[in-house]
Protein backbone atom coordinates (compact mmCIF):
# COMPACT_ATOMS: atom_id res chain seq x y z
CA UNK A 1 0.00 0.00 0.00
CA UNK A 2 3.21 2.25 0.93
CA UNK A 3 4.43 1.80 -2.22
CA UNK A 4 1.17 2.44 -4.26
CA UNK A 5 0.94 5.87 -2.52
CA UNK A 6 4.40 6.46 -3.15
CA UNK A 7 4.08 5.79 -7.19
CA UNK A 8 0.86 7.88 -7.18
CA UNK A 9 2.45 10.86 -5.24
CA UNK A 10 5.51 10.90 -7.51
CA UNK A 11 3.43 10.88 -11.18
CA UNK A 12 3.40 13.76 -12.66
CA UNK A 13 1.62 16.11 -15.54
CA UNK A 14 3.54 15.97 -18.67
CA UNK A 15 5.00 19.35 -19.33
CA UNK A 16 4.08 20.08 -23.34
CA UNK A 17 7.01 21.16 -25.23
CA UNK A 18 5.91 24.52 -27.94
CA UNK A 19 8.42 25.54 -30.28
CA UNK A 20 8.34 29.43 -31.87
CA UNK A 21 10.03 29.91 -35.16
CA UNK A 22 9.33 33.51 -35.18
CA UNK A 23 10.73 34.95 -38.46
CA UNK A 24 11.84 38.85 -37.32
CA UNK A 25 10.63 40.90 -34.71
CA UNK A 26 8.03 43.71 -35.68
CA UNK A 27 4.79 44.89 -34.41
CA UNK A 28 2.61 42.53 -36.00
CA UNK A 29 4.34 39.39 -35.67
CA UNK A 30 5.50 40.28 -31.51
CA UNK A 31 1.04 40.60 -31.24
CA UNK A 32 0.56 37.54 -33.11
CA UNK A 33 3.19 35.51 -30.91
CA UNK A 34 0.86 37.19 -27.85
CA UNK A 35 -2.10 36.62 -28.68
CA UNK A 36 -1.48 32.64 -29.11
CA UNK A 37 0.22 32.78 -25.59
CA UNK A 38 -2.33 34.43 -23.88
CA UNK A 39 -5.04 32.16 -25.84
CA UNK A 40 -3.08 28.68 -24.15
CA UNK A 41 -2.99 30.51 -20.75
CA UNK A 42 -7.01 31.13 -21.21
CA UNK A 43 -7.20 27.43 -22.03
CA UNK A 44 -5.25 26.47 -18.75
CA UNK A 45 -1.68 25.62 -20.66
CA UNK A 46 0.53 27.99 -18.38
CA UNK A 47 4.04 28.46 -19.75
CA UNK A 48 6.57 27.51 -16.27
CA UNK A 49 3.91 25.10 -15.17
CA UNK A 50 2.33 22.94 -17.82
CA UNK A 51 4.00 24.11 -20.35
CA UNK A 52 7.32 25.24 -21.87
CA UNK A 53 7.71 27.29 -24.56
CA UNK A 54 10.82 27.82 -26.67
CA UNK A 55 10.60 30.80 -28.39
CA UNK A 56 13.75 31.86 -31.62
CA UNK A 57 13.90 34.96 -33.49
CA UNK A 58 15.38 34.56 -36.71
CA UNK A 59 16.59 38.09 -37.16
CA UNK A 60 15.15 37.85 -40.92
CA UNK A 61 17.93 35.66 -41.88
CA UNK A 62 16.63 32.34 -43.88
CA UNK A 63 19.47 30.93 -42.49
CA UNK A 64 18.95 30.92 -39.27
CA UNK A 65 15.16 30.65 -39.34
CA UNK A 66 16.53 26.96 -41.03
CA UNK A 67 18.58 26.12 -38.23
CA UNK A 68 16.39 27.06 -35.37
CA UNK A 69 13.44 24.72 -37.06
CA UNK A 70 16.32 21.87 -37.12
CA UNK A 71 16.46 22.67 -33.33
CA UNK A 72 13.10 22.72 -32.39
CA UNK A 73 12.04 19.45 -33.95
CA UNK A 74 15.21 17.73 -32.67
CA UNK A 75 14.75 18.94 -29.21
CA UNK A 76 10.97 16.67 -29.45
CA UNK A 77 8.75 19.75 -29.60
CA UNK A 78 5.03 18.59 -28.73
CA UNK A 79 3.85 21.13 -31.32
CA UNK A 80 5.93 24.09 -33.08
CA UNK A 81 4.35 27.54 -34.08
CA UNK A 82 6.16 29.09 -36.74
CA UNK A 83 5.13 33.14 -37.42
CA UNK A 84 5.68 34.39 -41.06
CA UNK A 85 5.95 32.54 -44.41
CA UNK A 86 9.98 32.01 -44.11
CA UNK A 87 9.60 30.85 -41.11
CA UNK A 88 6.80 28.58 -41.42
CA UNK A 89 8.66 27.02 -44.91
CA UNK A 90 11.49 26.28 -42.46
CA UNK A 91 9.57 24.63 -40.01
CA UNK A 92 7.51 22.69 -42.84
CA UNK A 93 10.94 21.71 -43.99
CA UNK A 94 12.13 19.87 -41.04
CA UNK A 95 9.23 17.51 -40.14
CA UNK A 96 6.51 16.00 -41.53
CA UNK A 97 5.65 14.43 -37.50
CA UNK A 98 4.85 16.91 -35.21
CA UNK A 99 2.00 18.97 -35.39
CA UNK A 100 2.52 22.70 -36.62
CA UNK A 101 0.81 25.87 -36.70
CA UNK A 102 1.14 28.59 -38.84
CA UNK A 103 0.44 32.64 -38.41
CA UNK A 104 0.84 35.69 -40.30
CA UNK A 105 1.13 33.42 -43.66
CA UNK A 106 -0.66 35.29 -46.49
CA UNK A 107 -1.27 32.08 -48.39
CA UNK A 108 -0.47 28.71 -47.12
CA UNK A 109 -1.17 26.95 -50.16
CA UNK A 110 0.17 29.34 -52.32
CA UNK A 111 3.79 29.14 -50.57
CA UNK A 112 3.71 25.10 -50.62
CA UNK A 113 3.08 24.32 -46.91
CA UNK A 114 -0.47 22.82 -47.33
CA UNK A 115 -2.32 20.91 -50.12
CA UNK A 116 -5.23 23.44 -49.94
CA UNK A 117 -6.30 25.90 -47.79
CA UNK A 118 -9.43 24.23 -46.91
CA UNK A 119 -7.76 20.64 -46.23
CA UNK A 120 -4.27 21.16 -45.51
CA UNK A 121 -3.83 17.20 -45.83
CA UNK A 122 -0.25 17.38 -43.88
CA UNK A 123 0.85 17.90 -39.91
CA UNK A 124 0.99 21.94 -41.24
CA UNK A 125 -2.17 24.06 -40.26
CA UNK A 126 -2.98 27.87 -38.97
CA UNK A 127 -4.18 30.95 -39.75
CA UNK A 128 -3.89 33.54 -42.56
CA UNK A 129 -2.94 37.24 -42.09
CA UNK A 130 -4.80 37.78 -45.80
CA UNK A 131 -5.55 41.35 -45.98
CA UNK A 132 -8.05 43.17 -47.63
CA UNK A 133 -6.11 44.48 -50.74
CA UNK A 134 -8.47 45.73 -52.74
CA UNK A 135 -9.95 48.11 -50.08
CA UNK A 136 -6.24 48.95 -49.37
CA UNK A 137 -5.74 50.04 -52.97
CA UNK A 138 -9.63 52.13 -53.14
CA UNK A 139 -8.30 53.76 -49.96
CA UNK A 140 -5.70 55.16 -51.85
CA UNK A 141 -8.00 56.73 -54.31
CA UNK A 142 -10.28 57.57 -51.08
CA UNK A 143 -6.85 59.98 -49.73
CA UNK A 144 -5.76 61.05 -53.23
CA UNK A 145 -8.60 60.95 -55.70
CA UNK A 146 -6.15 62.35 -58.70
CA UNK A 147 -3.55 59.98 -57.92
CA UNK A 148 -2.39 58.16 -61.44
CA UNK A 149 0.71 56.11 -60.50
CA UNK A 150 1.81 54.12 -57.23
CA UNK A 151 4.76 52.16 -56.32
CA UNK A 152 3.91 48.44 -54.79
CA UNK A 153 6.99 48.40 -52.22
CA UNK A 154 8.64 44.68 -50.95
CA UNK A 155 10.95 42.29 -50.69
CA UNK A 156 11.38 40.32 -53.46
CA UNK A 157 12.50 37.09 -51.62
CA UNK A 158 9.00 36.68 -49.45
CA UNK A 159 6.56 34.62 -50.98
CA UNK A 160 3.61 35.93 -49.40
CA UNK A 161 3.90 39.51 -50.59
CA UNK A 162 4.25 38.28 -54.22
CA UNK A 163 0.83 37.07 -53.87
CA UNK A 164 -0.34 40.11 -51.93
CA UNK A 165 1.44 41.88 -55.14
CA UNK A 166 -0.93 40.06 -57.62
CA UNK A 167 -3.82 41.32 -55.81
CA UNK A 168 -2.50 44.77 -55.70
CA UNK A 169 -2.07 44.87 -59.59
CA UNK A 170 -5.40 43.48 -60.44
CA UNK A 171 -7.28 46.37 -57.73
CA UNK A 172 -4.99 49.27 -59.14
CA UNK A 173 -6.80 48.16 -62.86
CA UNK A 174 -9.98 48.59 -61.58
CA UNK A 175 -9.32 51.84 -60.21
CA UNK A 176 -7.38 53.35 -62.73
CA UNK A 177 -4.14 53.24 -61.35
CA UNK A 178 -0.46 52.27 -63.06
CA UNK A 179 1.15 50.34 -60.60
CA UNK A 180 4.84 49.54 -60.63
CA UNK A 181 6.97 47.22 -58.86
CA UNK A 182 9.75 48.32 -56.29
CA UNK A 183 11.69 45.91 -54.85
CA UNK A 184 14.58 45.38 -52.07
CA UNK A 185 16.05 42.34 -51.29
CA UNK A 186 16.73 43.22 -47.47
CA UNK A 187 16.54 46.20 -45.12
CA UNK A 188 19.73 47.76 -45.88
CA UNK A 189 18.09 48.50 -49.97
CA UNK A 190 15.09 50.22 -48.27
CA UNK A 191 16.11 53.84 -48.10
CA UNK A 192 17.81 54.07 -51.82
CA UNK A 193 14.84 52.31 -53.20
CA UNK A 194 12.51 54.53 -51.79
CA UNK A 195 14.57 57.55 -52.70
CA UNK A 196 14.24 56.83 -56.01
CA UNK A 197 10.59 56.86 -56.21
CA UNK A 198 10.43 60.27 -55.24
CA UNK A 199 9.15 62.35 -58.09
CA UNK A 200 8.12 59.57 -60.16
CA UNK A 201 4.67 58.03 -58.30
CA UNK A 202 2.15 59.42 -56.25
CA UNK A 203 1.79 57.01 -53.30
CA UNK A 204 3.64 53.86 -52.19
CA UNK A 205 1.85 50.72 -51.44
CA UNK A 206 2.97 48.57 -48.51
CA UNK A 207 1.49 45.49 -48.23
CA UNK A 208 2.17 42.82 -45.26
CA UNK A 209 5.78 42.10 -45.72
CA UNK A 210 8.08 41.85 -42.97
CA UNK A 211 11.54 43.42 -44.22
CA UNK A 212 9.70 46.56 -45.29
CA UNK A 213 7.69 46.05 -42.08
CA UNK A 214 11.18 45.79 -39.75
CA UNK A 215 12.19 48.53 -42.34
CA UNK A 216 8.88 51.10 -42.08
CA UNK A 217 11.06 53.61 -40.07
CA UNK A 218 13.04 54.17 -42.64
CA UNK A 219 10.48 54.22 -45.37
CA UNK A 220 8.52 57.09 -43.73
CA UNK A 221 11.90 58.98 -43.05
CA UNK A 222 12.41 59.07 -46.55
CA UNK A 223 9.41 59.11 -47.68
CA UNK A 224 7.26 61.54 -45.88
CA UNK A 225 10.49 63.50 -45.75
CA UNK A 226 9.61 64.21 -49.30
CA UNK A 227 6.01 64.27 -49.07
CA UNK A 228 5.21 60.85 -50.38
CA UNK A 229 2.64 59.00 -48.91
CA UNK A 230 2.52 55.24 -47.91
CA UNK A 231 -0.46 53.36 -47.35
CA UNK A 232 0.14 50.00 -45.98
CA UNK A 233 -0.73 46.57 -44.98
CA UNK A 234 -1.20 46.60 -41.10
CA UNK A 235 -2.00 48.86 -38.42
CA UNK A 236 1.83 48.55 -37.23
CA UNK A 237 3.46 49.87 -40.24
CA UNK A 238 1.17 52.97 -40.25
CA UNK A 239 1.82 53.79 -36.33
CA UNK A 240 5.65 53.55 -37.56
CA UNK A 241 4.88 55.82 -39.72
CA UNK A 242 2.88 55.49 -42.47
CA UNK A 243 -0.34 57.14 -43.12
CA UNK A 244 -3.47 54.63 -43.21
CA UNK A 245 -4.73 51.16 -43.79
CA UNK A 246 -7.48 48.62 -43.81
CA UNK A 247 -5.81 46.06 -41.52
CA UNK A 248 -6.24 43.05 -39.37
CA UNK A 249 -5.40 42.79 -36.04
CA UNK A 250 -2.54 40.42 -35.81
CA UNK A 251 -3.21 39.98 -31.97
CA UNK A 252 -7.05 38.39 -32.52
CA UNK A 253 -5.60 36.41 -35.37
CA UNK A 254 -2.80 34.90 -32.79
CA UNK A 255 -5.30 34.48 -30.37
CA UNK A 256 -7.27 32.37 -32.75
CA UNK A 257 -4.35 30.23 -33.72
CA UNK A 258 -3.74 29.52 -29.95
CA UNK A 259 -7.74 28.38 -30.12
CA UNK A 260 -6.09 25.68 -32.37
CA UNK A 261 -3.64 24.97 -30.57
CA UNK A 262 -5.54 24.27 -27.88
CA UNK A 263 -7.54 21.90 -30.14
CA UNK A 264 -4.78 19.32 -31.06
CA UNK A 265 -3.19 19.43 -27.40
CA UNK A 266 -6.38 18.29 -26.44
CA UNK A 267 -6.62 15.51 -29.40
CA UNK A 268 -10.11 17.00 -30.27
CA UNK A 269 -8.01 18.30 -33.93
CA UNK A 270 -6.02 16.85 -36.99
CA UNK A 271 -3.95 19.15 -38.96
CA UNK A 272 -4.27 17.22 -41.97
CA UNK A 273 -8.32 17.80 -41.53
CA UNK A 274 -8.46 21.66 -39.72
CA UNK A 275 -8.93 24.16 -42.37
CA UNK A 276 -6.67 27.40 -42.42
CA UNK A 277 -8.53 29.95 -40.32
CA UNK A 278 -9.06 33.53 -41.02
CA UNK A 279 -10.48 36.72 -39.48
CA UNK A 280 -13.94 37.55 -40.08
CA UNK A 281 -14.31 40.44 -42.75
CA UNK A 282 -16.11 43.04 -40.10
CA UNK A 283 -13.04 42.57 -38.07
CA UNK A 284 -10.99 44.76 -40.62
CA UNK A 285 -10.03 48.02 -39.32
CA UNK A 286 -9.16 51.24 -40.45
CA UNK A 287 -6.10 53.04 -38.72
CA UNK A 288 -5.26 56.40 -39.85
CA UNK A 289 -1.63 58.48 -39.08
CA UNK A 290 -2.97 61.47 -38.50
CA UNK A 291 0.45 63.19 -37.49
CA UNK A 292 1.76 61.60 -40.49
CA UNK A 293 -1.43 63.38 -42.45
CA UNK A 294 -0.76 66.29 -41.38
CA UNK A 295 3.03 66.64 -42.10
CA UNK A 296 2.12 65.67 -45.70
CA UNK A 297 -0.71 68.12 -45.93
CA UNK A 298 -3.23 65.78 -46.69
CA UNK A 299 -6.42 66.07 -45.25
CA UNK A 300 -8.67 62.75 -43.99
CA UNK A 301 -11.98 62.41 -46.40
CA UNK A 302 -15.05 63.20 -43.88
CA UNK A 303 -16.16 59.57 -44.72
CA UNK A 304 -12.44 58.37 -43.05
CA UNK A 305 -13.67 60.59 -40.05
CA UNK A 306 -16.62 58.82 -39.52
CA UNK A 307 -15.06 55.52 -39.36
Amino acid sequence: MAGSLLAGCSKKEKVIKIGVNQLVRHDALDASYKGFVDALKEAGYIEGENIEIDYQIAQNDQATANTIATKLVNDGCDLILAIATPAAQAVANATKDIPILVTAVTDPAGSGLVESNEKPGGNVSGTSDLTPVRKQIELITKFLPDAKKVAVLYCSAESNSKIQVEMAKEAAKEFNLEMIEATVSNTNEIEQVVQSLVGKVDAIYAPTDNTIATGMPTVAMVANSNKLPVFCGEEGMVNNGGLATYGIDYYRLGWLTGEQAVKILRKEADTATMPIAYLPDDEYTLTVNEEVAKQLGIEIPEELLEQ
